[in-house]
């Protein structure tokens, strides 16, 4: 399992450093904010610092408690227009789950939509992770991510 999380890390920054080679054009926004998706819900705040690199910070919210996620992604084109683009990057959480803290290394890959005419972006992703804790959440964690709808600004 050790072996696995390793890979999938390395592999995260792999990717991270291939990417910032990518001739992504900038976003069509510069900070998105809404509500992000998946077995709970979640405030979504996604910023771009540069053309083709966002800085994402998720507060989720669920049965077991609340987790803050921040995510460093880098994006690149899936469309000649630039609407469609894909991204990956690494990041790091909190969570607070009934009486238990933990922390961890958190992983990011996706798609991420901005409608032309509207202000409105639409994002899907992933976000496996590795929590250091006590507790049922501690070890790999598979079941992360989500489906955002914000608004743009």
């Amino acid at each position: 399992m050790k072996k696995l999380i390793l890979t999938l890390f390395l592999a995260t920054i792999f990717l991270a450093a291939s990417a910032q080679n990518s001739t992504a054009e900038g976003p069509d926004y510069k900070t998105a904010i809404g509500a992000k998706l998946w077995t709970g819900g979640g405030i979504s705040v996604k910023t771009f610092i540069k053309d083709n690199n966002a800085l994402e910070f998720i507060g989720y919210f669920d049965r077991y408690g609340t987790r803050i996620t921040g995510l460093y992604e880098i994006h690149g084109n899936l469309s000649s227009e630039g609407a469609l683009k894909w991204y990956v990057g690494p990041g790091a959480h909190v969570g607070l789950y009934k009486g238990i803290t933990a922390v961890g290394i958190d992983g990011v890959v996706g798609v991420d939509y901005k409608f032309t005419n509207m202000p409105l972006n639409l994002a899907l992703d992933w976000q496996p992770s590795f929590e250091l804790g006590s507790g049922t959440r501690n070890g790999f964690n598979a079941n992360w991510g989500g489906f955002a709808i914000r608004f743009t600004l």
